[in-house]
């Protein structure tokens, strides 16, 4: 008669359980990572959001960009997207210069950044990180992101430990000295359009004097001819 009573007991919990909905936390699995569904929306609304902030100018001095941003930045300087930029303000630019009345003297002046204004150091981050110089540091706490960025990330937050890393100036000036740099096309185009209209072009850059020779190379193998000043740091 006990034995009875066990195995209805038995049957009907066995029948209970196959009326609930199957709960994998139930049954032994090993220990993983669960990933939440909307951190990867969150962590690019996130991202687009603080781009703009910078973009606008809107942030104050930063340092340092969010740790989720990473692969966002690389995709977005690598993409599309970055090159509609370029060729948006490019065209604005040159929507501008046309409506500028030169002056008879010879003294207007137009000028130019070089290193990510004529000169794309794309190739250089692909070798040794996505993140333009600004860019390319950044930095995780011992706790995991702060703020806002640990919701977005979920469980990833707990595998993230303290990281800077930092752009290694020594590094970039051995790329500058092959003199390889590529044009960033809309600028070229800008470039030749306020030279057709007139204006002096000078050139403004943050390498050094010892950096003259590589850099006029790099320019004119680039494409960029007869400007009016170079000024080095």
């Amino acid at each position: 008669m006990n034995s009875l009573r066990i195995f209805l007991l038995f049957a009907l919990f066995s029948i209970s359980l196959s009326h609930e909905p199957f709960n994998s936390h139930l049954l032994p699995r090993p220990l993983i990572l669960e990933y939440p569904q909307e951190s990867s929306e969150e962590i690019q609304l996130e991202c687009t959001s603080w781009r703009f902030g910078v973009e606008a100018n809107n942030l104050g001095p930063w340092k340092t960009i969010p740790v989720a941003c990473a692969e966002y930045v690389k995709d977005y300087m690598t993409g599309r997207a970055y090159e509609i930029d370029l060729e948006r303000v490019a065209n604005e630019a040159a929507i501008y210069a046309r409506t500028v009345e030169l002056s008879a003297d010879g003294n207007d002046v137009w000028v130019f950044d070089v290193d990510e204004t004529l000169l794309s150091n794309l190739p250089y981050y692909a070798e040794h990180g996505w993140l333009p110089r600004n860019l390319l540091s950044f930095c995780w706490k011992d706790s995991g992101v702060c703020g806002r960025w640990r919701h977005a990330l979920g469980a990833m937050a707990a595998t993230v430990r303290c990281h800077l890393e930092v752009f290694d100036e020594m590094e970039f000036a051995k790329w500058v000295e092959k003199a390889t740099a590529p044009a960033i096309g809309s600028s070229l185009k800008l470039y030749e359009v306020v030279q057709s209209l007139g204006f002096k072009t000078f050139l403004l850059t943050g390498r050094s004097e010892n950096q003259r020779s590589v850099t006029v190379e790099n320019l004119i193998n680039a494409g960029f001819q007869n400007w009016d000043k170079l000024i080095l740091r």
